[in-house]
């Protein structure tokens, strides 16, 4: 699963500061620089300013965040060479990233398998129970006809027609058949939890849709998100990956206390601020932490 892209990227990209290129190997730790990072994409690039905050407040005093970096195979190499100290990440692509054959798919399953598979150059600290993951989602009057659950879909969804991102068939057509016997009339590609696939629903030219669990846009258009009663979609909590040695206990302690109070509802109001209402980033971070007592 590709997460989604927020627009507002640029001026994230600005405020995180000028530096030396990310081909620079530069040491963290308790006497260097702590360098944070994120994927491209504009949730990483909040929950980046968060953590900057936390660390800061926390008495670090040589806390940049990077713009974006790209995906995870950027990030990846970018905490092994040391580039970087620390990015967000979700739990469950990164195990999928690191075993692919992994059938986890409980938050708690996920990250032990999690621990258990990073390589010794990694860590991850605590996750949050904020999950950002994927969701089927359907419109009232579908749900209203007594399709709650996932396992309410798999009768009817030789009759009715999905929106998603162009992965979503090689991922999950034959999972959804196995687990729920839910073959769709037609898998049709808008795009991945944005603006083409929520017009689509909304205007009946799809009846399933992708959506992710922050999405400001469920509740907007009055859209019902149905229950993966199976786990089919594997958890998505927000996780802190850190390259080993680079972070302080302090630090550390710092960023698990963000993770503590970090919940879904609380990540979705962040993703509203930022994509929707255009509000500085900075200031998003600083009164969420100040918000949970982390200032």
């Amino acid at each position: 699963m590709k997460r989604k892209v927020f627009g507002f990227l640029a001026a994230l990209v600005l405020l995180a500061g000028c530096g030396n290129p990310l081909e620079g190997g530069a040491e963290g730790g308790p006497t260097g620089e702590i360098i944070i990072g994120a994927s491209d994409v504009g949730e990483s690039l909040l929950l980046a300013q968060i953590y900057a905050g936390a660390l800061r407040n926390a008495g670090a005093d040589n806390v940049t965040v990077r713009p974006p970096v790209g995906g995870r195979e950027v990030v990846v190499k970018a905490l092994q060479d040391r580039s970087l100290s620390v990015v967000p990440d979700y739990s469950g692509n990164l195990l999928r990233y690191f075993d692919k054959e992994t059938e986890a798919t409980t938050p708690r399953d996920v990250y032990a398998e999690l621990t258990k598979v990073l390589p010794p150059a990694f860590e991850v600290l605590d996750q949050a129970p904020a999950e950002d993951k994927d969701l089927l989602v359907v419109r009232r009057e579908l749900a209203d006809s007594g399709v709650r659950t996932f396992s309410d879909l798999g009768p009817r969804c030789k009759d009715l027609v999905f929106g998603g991102p162009g992965q979503w068939a090689d991922r999950w057509k034959e999972k959804i058949k196995t687990l729920y016997g839910c073959e769709f009339k037609e898998i049709r590609t808008t795009d991945t939890g944005g603006p083409v696939t929520v017009a689509a629903l909304r205007s009946g030219d799809i009846q399933v849709a992708d959506l992710f669990s922050t999405s400001s846009t469920i509740e907007a258009n009055g859209f019902v998100p149905l229950e993966d009663d199976k786990n089919m979609f594997p958890a998505q909590n927000i996780v802190p990956v850190v390259a080993k040695g680079t972070l302080s206990q302090r630090e550390r302690d710092a960023l698990n206390r963000v993770s503590a109070v970090l919940t879904t509802e609380k990540l979705t109001d962040l993703n509203v601020e930022f994509t929707e209402e255009k509000r500085n980033p900075l200031d998003i971070a600083e009164d969420f932490l100040k918000a949970n007592g982390l200032a």
